[in-house]
């Protein structure tokens, strides 16, 4: 099934006029943070590209990620940040739902139903949908899965100038063979998630 307005247009026939798309990126990652992203899209809205940020290529990525977060665009749209340092604190899964949490709140209007991609979350501020595989489904979603990769991708570039040894512009912090060799040459940097397994095994394997 392509990506479309179905399930936003099912939402509508019940009066439901306000609807966010919710998607994160960065769960994986061995650092870095997780980011979490909220979009309304105007009724009607149609694209013939627009779907999981994971089928696209960085190129289309970031020409989507413009179009979208462009003035007038979309009718609104927000990110969430949550750092390594939280993320070690409350564990990666509460950390996502709670950018999740914060995303929506950031919103300029307040939306009336959220359709969140993969499992529910529990508690949210606004009714929620959880459509498992959801940003290849809907558009809302699959807005809120661009943003939120586009935007962490930007961030790890950004860490690449700060520690150049991890090569984090090649693979953005998740566990490739690459990063992991750095990760046994160097040891943990400062953006390392100190309570994932590789990390805690090059920060054993220093001493």
């Amino acid at each position: 099934m392509r990506c479309s307005l179905r399930h936003e247009r099912l939402l509508r026939k019940e009066g439901i006029e306000i609807i966010a798309g919710i998607d994160e990126a960065g769960r994986g990652p061995l650092a870095g943070p997780v980011v979490a992203a909220a979009v309304v899209l105007p009724e009607g809205f149609k694209h013939k590209v627009l779907t999981d940020s994971k089928k696209l290529s960085p190129a289309v990525r970031e020409e989507l990620f413009a179009e979208l977060t462009a003035p007038g665009a979309v009718i609104a749209w927000a990110v969430s940040v949550v750092d390594h340092e939280e993320i070690d604190k409350i564990n990666i899964l509460r950390a996502t739902h709670q950018g999740m949490r914060r995303a929506v709140t950031a919103l300029s209007v307040v939306p009336q139903h959220a359709l969140i991609d993969g499992l529910p979350v529990r508690p949210f501020p606004v009714p929620q949908t959880a459509l498992v595989k959801g940003d290849a489904l809907s558009f809302s979603i699959a807005a809120a899965s661009i943003i939120a990769k586009v935007t962490r991708d930007h961030i790890m570039l950004e860490m690449d100038a700060c520690y150049p040894e991890y090569h984090f512009a090649q693979h953005k912090g998740y566990g490739t063979e690459d990063h992991l060799a750095m990760l046994k040459a160097h040891g943990p940097c400062p953006i390392h998630r100190r309570t994932f397994l590789p990390v805690k095994q090059a920060q054993l394997d220093l001493f």
